[in-house]
Order: structure tokens, then sequence, then C-alpha cells
């Protein structure tokens, strides 16, 4: 059993330089995940990810929709597929399973439903109920500022720092740090990370 996250960049031609984002996806690419095999960059601004541990599958989608909000007029749709892996290619794309059918798929669906986060697994149940609170948790999350990506993603980097160190690296005040924050939702967000790592942990 393995994950795959497979996205694609929103409104990518709508900055003049590629290399900005290609270069801020890069990193949040390599921070994740250190092993160059697990991860590609394909069609320009497509990109496929393996996520062994399917546990961390949803905060990695957070992580990657945070680095590129961090640009502003950019978002990323993200596609997660649960399954089996029948095939390790030399890189990814060359990789075959379950999960990665159900990945790609389901970013082809995103597309046609103009929603830019959803999961699929072998239980119907459990993709309807895990779906739905996605929608609500990309109610606050399509609309993170570029600050308000930039804390999620310090905090999802620095996970045990506390706000006065947030502030410090940010070169803010640990008031600053609260409110976006709680303008961010981090906290419900991370709520909901924690009840989908029980469900998949207990349902697949």
């Amino acid at each position: 059993m393995t994950s795959v996250i497979t996205g694609d960049i929103v409104k990518s031609r709508s900055i003049e330089n590629p290399e900005l984002w290609l270069h801020t996806l890069k990193d949040a690419l390599t921070t994740v995940e250190t092993d160059r095999s697990l991860w590609e960059i394909y069609r320009g601004d497509s990109f496929q990810i393996e996520v062994k541990d399917i546990r961390k599958s949803f905060e990695i989608a957070i992580y990657l929709k945070s680095c590129i909000k961090t640009i502003k007029g950019l978002d990323v749709r993200l596609a997660i597929g649960i399954g089996t892996k029948s095939y390790s290619g030399s890189h990814i794309l060359e990789s075959q399973g379950e999960a990665f059918q159900y990945s790609g798929e389901t970013l082809e669906t995103l597309k046609k439903e103009k929603q830019n986060l959803k999961i699929k697994t072998s239980h119907k149940k459990l993709n309807q109920e895990l779906n739905l609170y996605f929608k609500l948790a990309l109610l606050s999350m399509d609309r993170w500022t570029v600050n308000s990506a930039e804390i999620v993603k310090l905090s999802l980097e620095k996970p045990n720092a506390i706000q006065e160190a947030l502030g410090k690296h940010l070169g803010i005040n640990q008031n600053a740090i609260s409110l976006r924050q709680k303008r961010a939702n981090l906290e419900e967000i991370l709520e909901l990370n924690n009840m989908y790592q029980q469900k998949i942990t207990q349902e697949l």
C-alpha cells in the first residue's frame, strides 16, 4: 500500500517568469522527499510524488499547497490516490498500480469539477467522507493569502517551534503569528489531518 499525489499548478501561465514557481515547487518536493526517483515534474506545470507513508499524504498535500500559494495569484490542484503498487520504475512516471491510477484519474476529474483537492481509495464510503471534509477545508485553503500560506508552510516545517520563534524567523511579533495562523484556520486544518491519519490507519 502506498500513496501518490498528482498535481498541477493553477494559472501558471499568468506568471511571466516560470522559474519563480518552478524553483518553489522543486524546493517543496525536495523538502518532503529527498529520494529524487519518487517525484517528477512533467508537461511543464504538472508533477507527481509517491508518499510511502500513506498517513502523511494529506499533510504533504497541505504543505505543497502552502508553498505554491506563497506566490501571489497561483494555486495548485492535488489528487491523492491510495492503493497498491504493482511495478516500480526507475522514476515515478514509469511506476504502476492502483495508487498511481487513482491519483491520475482523480486529477482529471478535479479539472472538470473545478476543485483543488480530492482523494480516491478502494473504499467508496471513505472517499465520500474525506472528500466532503476536503471541500469544507478548501473554503479556507483556497482563500489563503500569501501571508497565510507563508505561515502554514513555516508551521509545518517547524511543528515544534513556538510562535515567538516563528515570529523571529519572519521578522514579526508573536501576536502577528497568532493572527495569521487563525486567519489560515491552521488549528482546524491540523485537526483534520489528525482525523485523516486515524481514518486511513483504521480503514485501509
